[in-house]
């Protein structure tokens, strides 16, 4: 199966994960998304210190009512840091069968070059890169000078081709300008956060009593 990774903090998870989840699916014609909460972020402290069980059920809760969209706790179940390139490892390893999109956003993109073994990415997957508000650029011109020479232009499937036989691609239309930094602020202030995460994952915050 085509499988697409979206990964993050999921601090909490809301409707613009959802957006680009759907989005990416549908350009890349996946089959599944899988949901990867982060274990321990290497990069900056987890905001509020929410646990990885409390994240993970709100990503259960948020893609409940999507038969397509699934979740994945590898990242949970692994000591230290999460880095992505041991999760993209151990899950090509667990299912070799399986052909996997790694999604991040653009502004991730653009930092890419300080990621763990950041080259070895496109050894166990495409790497799609969605659109985000307030960031510009193309995947040919952010790409780290260290590997852009492993790239050419595909006229086919009109993306970049690495030599491992993995693409770069570029995914459109998927700026959605929500922060789960903003949602947290709301939900201290007991703002109204409706449209801003699903309903689910607000009555889960409600019962657990999170980011109070």
């Amino acid at each position: 199966m085509r499988i697409g990774l979206l990964g993050g903090t999921f601090n909490p998870i809301h409707s613009g994960h959802l957006h680009i989840a759907a989005k990416v699916q549908q350009q890349c014609q996946l089959d599944q998304i899988w949901f990867v909460p982060a274990g321990q972020p290497p990069h900056k402290p987890l905001a509020s210190d929410i646990s990885f069980s409390h994240r993970l059920a709100m990503v259960e809760a948020a893609i409940s009512e999507f038969p397509d969209f699934h979740s994945c706790d590898i990242e949970g179940r692994r000591d230290g840091a999460s880095y992505s390139v041991d999760t993209l490892r151990q899950l090509s390893e667990k299912y070799p069968d399986h052909e996997f999109f790694f999604v991040m956003g653009l502004d991730s993109f653009r930092d890419l070059s300080l990621w763990k073994d950041y080259p070895r990415l496109f050894d166990y997957a495409h790497v799609v890169v969605a659109a985000r508000p307030g960031f510009s650029g193309t995947l040919e011109e952010l790409l780290p000078v260290a590997i852009a020479g492993r790239f050419c232009y595909d006229s086919d499937s009109k993306n970049l081709l690495c030599d491992t036989g993995f693409s770069l691609i570029s995914v459109t239309d998927t700026s959605y300008d929500i922060s789960s930094t903003e949602i947290r602020r709301l939900v201290a202030a007991q703002q109204d956060v409706a449209g801003l995460i699903p309903q689910s994952v607000l009555e889960y915050i409600r019962v657990h009593q999170l980011y109070l």
